[in-house]
């Protein structure tokens, strides 16, 4: 059966996943992206699960409607309290032979080994430490790994507002950092669970021991995503390769522009308005 051919669509509930999207990028240049926020509903991670399921469901079928065959989620609220629903119940009915993945499997799946002690820190939004995702998941492979989770909610509007390298700042990532590493001596991991994080890494880092390394999402979501094509040439076959990036955001195009430069390299960043 020959199935139409589209771009990879690349969702978050704002800016975040941008750091997801770029090492997509970076690392899978050949292939088209559409990369989605849903700005004006921003953020999630204070949602509930229906509310963010409703979101995300949303989103999902405006990225089928626009060509794309694999959407990734690349939101930890959205891949927390609405992947396995949408994977589950709906994608069979919304079209069966499209695929749906988000960011905490593939992270879960490895991190801990990147750990010699057993444990392993996690920074994340209060959402998703409430859902216990990243414990659960991580247990399913790493069940002897001790995980301390650390819910750090100034630390996203610090990085929108670009204020992420202020003085002022550093306040907020000392006091969750030190609140983090006093619940064990023997944290030698810690991942950034919120794809804002990234931004922080390097003020995070003044306040670690030299031995305790800090570990983004983007680069493993990305080698996961490369594994997975590779696994699975049908889907392979259905994500055009002309390397075409569009942007669109359900906010004001200008501000997300703008924003956009906060989190990718590339400055010429022109979103498109999307209606929901």
């Amino acid at each position: 059966m020959n199935y139409p051919v589209g771009p990879i669509g690349v969702f978050d509930s704002g800016y975040g996943g941008l750091t997801i999207f770029q090492q997509l990028v970076k690392q899978l240049p050949q292939y088209d992206y559409i990369y989605l926020g849903d700005n004006a509903r921003n953020p999630y991670g204070i949602r509930s699960y229906d509310v963010v399921y409703h979101y995300t469901l949303e989103c999902v079928r405006h990225l089928f409607g626009m060509g794309c065959n694999l959407v990734i989620l690349a939101c930890n609220t959205a891949s927390a309290k609405a992947l396995r629903t949408i994977q589950q119940r709906d994608l069979p009915e919304l079209n069966g032979s499209r695929r749906i993945l988000g960011v905490i499997r593939p992270t879960t799946e490895i991190i801990g080994s990147y750990s010699q002690s057993g444990h392993v820190g996690l920074f994340a939004t209060q959402g998703t430490v409430n859902s216990e995702s990243y414990l659960i998941e991580i247990k399913k492979f790493f069940p002897e790994v001790k995980i301390y989770q650390e819910a750090c909610p100034m630390w996203v509007p610090l990085v929108e507002n670009n204020e992420h390298n202020t003085i002022g700042a550093e306040y907020f990532i000392r006091q969750h950092t030190d609140r983090l590493l006093s619940r064990s001596p023997d944290i030698d991991t810690i991942l950034l669970a919120c794809t804002h994080y990234p931004l922080l890494a390097h003020q995070i880092a003044k306040f670690l021991p030299a031995h305790v390394q800090l570990i983004s999402q983007g680069e493993i979501v990305a080698r996961s995503l490369a594994s997975y094509l590779n696994k699975h040439p049908e889907m392979k076959a259905r994500c055009t390769q002309r390397g075409i990036r569009k942007y669109f955001t359900t906010e004001s195009t200008e501000d997300f522009d703008t924003k956009a430069q906060i989190f990718l390299e590339d400055h010429h960043v022109r979103a498109e308005h999307l209606q929901l």
